[in-house]
């Protein structure tokens, strides 16, 4: 029998020798992800069920990104009980403040995540990771307690949803852009519980961090993964890396798939994602009426080092508008390092923005930089729902960091290339 990417590696993680979309299978995984929200309350079941000791402390990993640095007591004590864990049970993959970053960010850098895992985390955006050709996706933090248990979890086979890109980019178009467009075809339904296979000439041309990008949004179409084929970026990306051996999969040409997109993207336009759904998606030109207070650059979706290359880029000497707020996250510790070292950090700050220590921080509405009641927010974050990023009566908009960058300038929605970039 065919099967695509997502099926072939469910089937090597599990005892059976077929599988179908919408069976149901238990499988082993290769890393159980928890962070200082979801891991808590793993962690509180693990113990009340009475279990001593984790499957494996080499394939757990935690990570205190949400609320980290701790912006509370309340934050303070979540991410006690993972540093108390972690050391009661010798986790080996457990990152404190100073050595952590944004999970999504910070697991591919770390070489734990591979082409052809089988990987779960605590946090709809585990999905990021197909980028790499892995199976990877979001559970409960109950699934995550028993994972801890005997390094298996129970899943649903799903179907897949194939998206071909054609045609070539233009200047300023990338992985978000693809993204935004996507699920504003389709809808935040339109992949519900389904793997979304990203193919075509397009794709192929796109860098890891892009790619990573698309992956992480999957969600925001319902989907459960998000997996892209590995191909010589992929391998060259992972080369090095020596926690497991990868394996490479792609799809059967026979392959059966629930459903196939084709576009041609050549005329592709920057895109943004409009109050309050991520669907609600126009042409970031259209969009040049809407003021902003607030520009955020930076999350588990497009805090990168690319990202913030490109965002500095458009700001370098310049000065953004009088009165907003850029608030920039690197994604992780070593990308804070790489922007500094480059003079990014510099070129953010002399703009008039601010430089932060990794943290998910106004992304789900957590800290530093939160919107108070009837202000508008840009941002390259992956969700713009009602009170998102802080008050219900706040506005929030989705862009890629060349969007963001641009509208930093102007203080309201601005295409890259309005002033001849």
């Amino acid at each position: 029998m065919s099967h695509t990417i997502a099926e072939k590696i469910l089937l090597a993680h599990s005892d059976k020798k077929e599988i179908r979309p919408g069976e149901f299978i238990e499988a082993d995984i290769d890393v159980a992800l928890g962070n200082d929200i979801t891991a808590p309350l793993a962690i509180e079941e693990f113990k009340r069920a009475g279990f001593k000791k984790v499957f494996d402390r080499n394939k757990i990993v935690l990570v205190p990104d949400h609320f980290a640095p701790a912006k509370d007591l309340r934050s303070a004590n979540q991410c006690r009980v993972l540093a108390d864990f972690a050391k009661e049970q010798g986790i080996v993959n457990y990152f404190e403040v100073g050595s952590m970053g944004i999970e999504h960010a910070l697991l591919p850098e770390k070489g734990l995540v591979l082409p052809g895992d089988l990987i779960i985390g605590a946090d709809s955006h585990t999905c990021t990771y197909g980028a790499l050709g892995s199976y990877s996706t979001g559970v409960g933090s109950t699934d995550l307690a028993r994972s801890f248990v005997d390094g298996k979890v129970w899943l649903k086979v799903p179907g897949t949803v194939k998206f071909v890109f054609k045609g070539s980019l233009k200047k300023w178009v990338g992985g978000k852009d693809l993204i935004l467009f996507t699920i504003g075809k389709i809808g935040v339904d339109g992949a519900l519980y389904k793997v979304m296979e990203f193919s075509g000439p397009v794709i192929r041309k796109l860098g890891m961090d892009d790619r990573f990008t698309m992956s992480n949004m999957a969600i925001e179409a319902g989907a459960r993964a998000g997996i892209i084929e590995p191909d010589r970026i992929t391998k060259k990306y992972v080369c090095g890396f020596k926690v497991r051996k990868p394996v490479f999969y792609s799809s059967d040409q026979d392959a059966h798939y629930d459903k196939v997109y084709e576009w041609d993207v050549s005329d592709l336009e920057p895109q943004v994602a409009c109050p309050h759904l991520p669907s609600n998606v126009k042409n970031a030109g259209a969009l040049k009426d809407v003021k902003i207070d607030q520009v955020v650059i930076g999350s588990c979706t497009n805090g990168r080092i690319s990202d913030l290359r490109i965002a500095a880029g458009i700001l370098k000497g310049r000065k953004v508008s009088p009165g907003l707020k850029l608030i920039v996250f690197p994604g992780t510790q070593k990308i804070y390092l790489d922007a500094v070292k480059e003079g990014l950090a510099e070129v953010f700050v002399k703009a008039g923005g601010i430089f932060s220590t990794p943290t998910c921080g106004p992304c789900l509405g957590g800290h530093m930089g939160i919107l108070a009641e009837g202000e508008t927010c840009l941002a390259t974050t992956n969700r713009n729902f009602i009170g998102r990023m802080g008050s219900p009566k706040s506005f929030v908009y989705l862009s890629s960091p060349a969007v963001a960058a641009a509208s930093a300038l102007t203080g309201r929605i601005t295409h890259p290339g309005e002033k001849g970039e």
